[in-house]
């Protein structure tokens, strides 16, 4: 996690030490891209999982077979029983009761031998799971982390403010409470409240209640239109669908209740018309018109998924919490850094990599993760960062501070774009 903390999302992260590890490489290759690690990485997944899939397999035969040979045997003894009780023991002939326990005790005993033996060689599936793990993933990642990096008291606060916010999210109140007490971390009402809300609403719709997510969609409903939001047409929509699974005895509470859409009629006509069109077919069921495609039960997964996002956007928080986003960016970029870590060792270049705040290669994380612009001096070829923030000149290009220090010349600075000469102290900090 602590990879991820240190990545510029979204942006390709190169210092010095990057520089200087590609020149070592031979044939002038790039080391460690991310395309060939991500690759290994996947191929390593694709392996534990497959030893995984072989135990779960297993697991289920062993389940059915046990099923299987134990209800034999009952039906077995079951049957022994009966006949003991029909003919009773007087009237049996002792050698044939004697030769019937005599199999039936044998047969119980080799079940139970089989299933012991089937039994030993599901661990032996589960042992290799365990080597396979430690075969295709090094535990050791050390070298990748800074050892200091939770000494200060701040970043372990922002650590725990942000496990709980993402457990909040989850709607895992109770635990929150306590990491909460046994951290020491302070969180206001205010915060909370919002987190309260959303998983109150969720839970109703995970339960196919709409009424508490229409009355929040209602009470914003000016707030949601300015997002272009569709949630509260949806609500109703998924509300007016709901009557129609009733049948003819809803007819007339699914007509009034079409009033609903009046407010949506602009935006959403098509939609509408289909939803009143299946009206028609309600005598013979919906699930036998051209209108079946109404009940889908994946809408309400998706109805989930958008109140989601839009009370996010309202509550000014991203859809993912971002201890979880930093936890996938970790995931994606923790096999390229010991991919790396891998070749500096081979090749005796331990010095490279200096700086465990600053990446020694680019790792794309995706679109999905860009979240903030970046820019890189035109001048140094490098990232700008807090330390060495961009510069707006008078002229109106941008170099990093770095940039303007070493281009100052007793007192002047001489654009290197244009010829316009200016006085660096002139030059203001610009943010993205």
């Amino acid at each position: 996690m602590y990879v991820s903390m240190y990545i510029y999302t979204g942006s390709a992260v190169k210092g010095a030490a990057g520089r200087e590890l590609s020149v070592l490489t031979a044939g002038g290759q790039r080391l460690g891209r991310t395309r060939v690690a991500s690759s290994a990485a996947m191929e390593q997944c694709a392996c534990v999982e497959r030893e995984l899939e072989k135990v779960l397999h297993r697991f289920v035969m062993y389940g059915h077979l046990s099923e299987e040979s134990l209800d034999e045997l009952l039906r077995y003894v079951c049957e022994l029983r009966g006949q003991l009780v029909t003919f009773g023991v007087q009237d049996a002939d002792l050698s044939v009761l004697s030769q019937s326990m005599a199999q039936c005790c044998k047969n119980i005993k080799d079940t139970v031998q089989m299933l012991a033996s089937r039994h030993k060689d599901i661990h032996g599936s589960v042992s290799k799971v365990g080597k396979a793990i430690d075969r295709n993933f090094d535990a050791e990642v050390s070298a990748v982390v800074a050892e200091t990096v939770w000494d200060s008291q701040d970043r372990q606060k922002f650590l725990s403010e942000s496990i709980v916010e993402h457990l909040y999210r989850q709607g895992m109140l109770s635990v929150a409470e306590d990491l909460c007490q046994e951290s020491g971390v302070v969180i206001d009402m205010s915060l909370k409240q919002p987190f309260l809300e959303l998983n109150r609403i969720l839970e109703a719709l995970r339960m196919q209640d709409l009424r508490p997510a229409l009355e929040w969609a209602v009470a914003n409903r000016q707030r949601l239109l300015d997002l272009n939001s569709t949630l509260e047409f949806k609500l109703h929509r998924l509300y007016f669908i709901s009557l129609l699974n009733g049948g003819m005895g809803n007819q007339l509470e699914a007509l009034q209740y079409a009033r609903h859409f009046q407010p949506f009629a602009a935006q959403h006509q098509r939609d509408i018309q289909i939803l009143m069109g299946s009206l028609v077919y309600l005598r013979h069921g919906i699930e036998n018109s051209p209108y079946r495609s109404l009940l889908e039960t994946n809408q309400w997964a998706e109805i989930c998924n958008i109140f989601t996002r839009d009370a996010c956007a309202l509550l000014g928080l991203s859809v993912e919490s971002p201890l979880s986003v930093s936890f996938a960016s970790g995931c994606m970029a923790l096999p390229v850094l010991m991919n790396i870590k891998q070749v500096i060792e081979q090749r005796q270049c331990s010095g490279v990599w200096t700086h465990k705040d600053e990446l020694p290669i680019e790792i794309d994380l995706g679109k999905k993760c860009w979240y903030h612009s970046v820019f890189a001096c035109p001048i140094l070829r490098q990232q700008t960062s807090e330390s060495n923030p961009p510069m707006k000149l008078i002229c109106g290009h941008v170099i990093s501070r770095d940039a303007l220090n070493k281009l100052t010349n007793a007192g002047k600075l001489k654009c290197p774009y244009c010829p316009m000469e200016q006085n660096p102290s002139d030059a203001k900090q610009i943010f993205f």
